[in-house]
């Protein structure tokens, strides 16, 4: 895993040679600052109107893999983060076109792949990465993301006009002027969602380079709009009978041995779930030697150390634990922002960072089991969704929307019940369409609330925008699809490359840790994705072909085991710290931005610290976005820890 930056300034204006360097001091800064995603080197590559710099961690032929990489006659260079796990047959068949290669790296293949295939190239290519290929004689320029998004682009076109880009939003700071400006759309979707989805970002002008698509820019020509080369459609057959719980298995540990390969030391997260305790199993299995697995436990009933613990003596595993206390939990809201770059409100990243800092005491390489939920329909929602679907396919709209509707406004507000007596939120839910139902469901806070905590100028700026309408659309797209698989491709589109992944990346980067999720490769998702629907959920109870597949590898109270979360109580944390709430809430920051309604943040902060609402989730949110608008101001840059962790030790097994 590493990072990557470049300075691409067109070499061809108004049909006029221009041969002007790009800025070195400049683009180095850039480099420097995301010198945590690659401690083991750096490297850069200068030619007129374009420069490339790269950080470097080491896994694949540590000695020789060094970039930036060119191709024999230097008419090719590469910069890329990630790994390409078919490297291998690839080189095989480069060869024999006759290729020759310099390194034992599988980035090289990249740069061989694209001399023989061009654009075709990306087809080929397995593995997670992001990178920018530059091609001298043919004057193009391509920056690419990988099929589900599991590494990071971003790219803007700065003042001086010159396209820069980045793996991160902080190398992007050093650039003059680029991060002055927030997106109001930006700052409505993280308060919807909880982060900024593809292809925005918190600043305006700044994107990130959607899953599965890239951008090939001509030199002299305007840069254009980013193209999809994939889509999550389903695929690959699927046998009748019991087979698929065999061809499952099958399928699961061809991907985890292709993500085991490695010079450095690998290892695996290990929560106790069915998804990452599968990793486990088949990495256990074909490892040759113990396998380091990793686990943060928190004291309560919800310790994963006790599952986890079990799946790791099963297979022999040097099982190494830590017990996490809570952070101060407003503090850990603004530290998140130096990890993040950007607001990013997923609480969860607290224990990823956690045991992300566990595991690079041990390991360079860590396996997760990321991805098992969107692929194999894992997550509760998916059945409320299915069962709104069967309601709205049987009760017409014209009945449906105003007799649900007023029952909803009848039915008391029950924030702290169980889903099922929550009834105001799903008749509310049921009363919209599809789309906006879904939408409704997965946002942290809901519109008529969200536009309360704006300011009337945020408001303006916003013209109407509507979140919902990024779900309405996917939910257009994929208007045939079951439910079911209409629910996986939109949190596949959006929730998995903007929340998940984003929390894997930048936690794991934070500690120099490649992370590889086996479950996102991209064959099984679409196989799972066109898997039928009582394979992966029957009743309350998903990922039912995962289950079936893994009874004879994993206990059967694990396989049994319901899905469990991070649990912080954040509502009894917020209510004993009114006055600190108050302090970064209303602080300079916050009022000095503009953004939010004064009375309407005291409001808040009073219903839920006497009790009469539960409102930490949006208060968790502008905590986090406080945080966020006083680490711009400070210019903070260091990179903290956001949870205590204990020292590590070797579990007795």
């Amino acid at each position: 895993m590493c990072g990557l930056t470049g300075i691409f300034r067109s070499r061809n204006r108004g049909g006029r040679a221009n041969l002007e360097p790009v800025s070195t001091d400049l683009l180095r800064r850039m480099t420097e600052a995301i010198a945590h995603r690659g401690p083991d080197g750096e490297g850069y590559h200068f030619e007129p109107g374009l420069g490339l710099g790269f950080r470097r961690l080491a896994i694949i032929d540590v000695a020789g893999g060094r970039q930036p990489m060119q191709n024999e006659d230097g008419s090719v260079v590469l910069v890329c983060n990630g790994e390409i796990y078919n490297f291998s047959s690839l080189r095989r068949e480069l060869e024999a076109l006759g290729h020759s290669f310099a390194t034992h790296c599988d980035i090289e293949t990249v740069i061989h792949a694209w001399e023989s295939w061009g654009i075709g190239a990306l087809n080929q290519l397995t593995g997670m990465y992001a990178f920018a290929l530059w091609d001298r004689r043919q004057g193009r320029l391509l920056l690419v993301r990988d099929r589900l998004g599991e590494k990071p682009l971003y790219y803007a076109t700065a003042p001086d006009g010159s396209l820069v880009f980045g793996s991160e939003v902080r190398a992007l700071a050093p650039v003059p002027g680029l991060l002055d400006r927030l997106d109001a759309t930006a700052i409505e979707d993280f308060f919807a969602y909880g982060y900024v989805p593809d292809p925005g970002s918190i600043f305006a002008g700044v994107r990130k380079l959607p899953a599965g698509h890239y951008l090939l820019i001509e030199d002299g020509r305007p840069v254009p709009e980013p193209v999809r080369y994939w889509n999550a459609a389903p695929g690959g057959e699927v046998p009748a009978g019991g087979d698929s719980a065999a061809l499952l298995r099958t399928r699961l540990s061809s991907t985890v041995g292709a993500r085991m390969v490695a010079d450095v030391p690998l290892g695996a997260f290990l929560s106790g779930g069915i998804d990452s305790s599968a990793v486990v199993a088949f990495a256990a299995l074909q490892h040759g030697s113990p396998l380091d697995t990793f686990t943060v436990g928190f004291p309560g009933a919800e310790d994963e150390r006790g599952p986890a613990g079990l799946i790791a003596a099963r297979y022999g595993a040097l099982h190494h634990t830590a017990v996490s206390e809570p952070a101060d939990i407003i503090a850990a809201a603004g530290n998140l922002a130096t990890i993040f770059g950007e607001p990013f409100g997923d609480l969860s990243a607290v224990p990823t960072f956690a045991v992300s800092a566990l595991a690079r005491r041990h390991v360079t390489v860590a396996l997760s089991g990321d991805g098992g939920d969107e692929v194999f329909g894992g997550y509760r929602r998916y059945r409320w969704h299915c069962l709104g679907e069967a309601v709205r396919r049987h009760l017409p709209a014209a009945i449906r929307r105003p007799t649900l509707r007023t029952l909803a406004r009848l039915y008391p507000k029950l924030d702290t019940a169980p889903r099922w007596l929550r009834a105001k939120s799903t008749l509310t839910e049921l009363g919209l369409d599809s789309a906006l139902g879904y939408a409704r469901m997965v946002s942290h806070v809901r519109d008529e609330s969200r536009r309360g905590l704006f300011s009337a100028t945020l408001c303006e700026c916003l013209d109407g925008y509507d979140p919902a309408a990024r779900i309405t659309a996917l939910v257009d797209q994929y208007g045939d699809a079951s439910p079911l698989q209409q629910a996986q491709h939109i949190d596949l589109t959006t929730y998995l490359p903007g929340d998940i992944l984003v929390k894997v990346d930048r936690t794991s980067m934070a500690n120099s840790l490649e992370v590889r999720a086996p479950f996102l490769d991209h064959d099984l998702a679409a196989w799972g994705l066109g898997l039928p629907a009582s394979l992966k959920r029957r009743g309350n109870a998903g990922k039912i072909v995962l289950k079936e597949a893994m009874a004879p590898l994993l206990p059967s109270e694990i396989v049994s085991r319901s899905k469990q979360g991070f649990s912080v109580s954040l509502a009894t944390q917020l209510r004993r710290e009114r006055p600190r709430l108050e302090a970064h809430l209303l602080g300079r920051p916050m009022l000095e931005s503009g953004l939010f309604n004064r009375s309407a943040l005291v409001r808040l902060i009073e219903e839920h610290v006497d009790g009469r609402c539960d409102r930490s989730q949006p208060l968790w949110l502008l905590l986090v976005f406080a945080g966020f608008l006083a680490h711009r101001q400070a210019g903070v840059e260091r990179i903290n820890p956001v949870m205590r962790v204990s020292e590590p030790h070797l579990a007795s097994m």
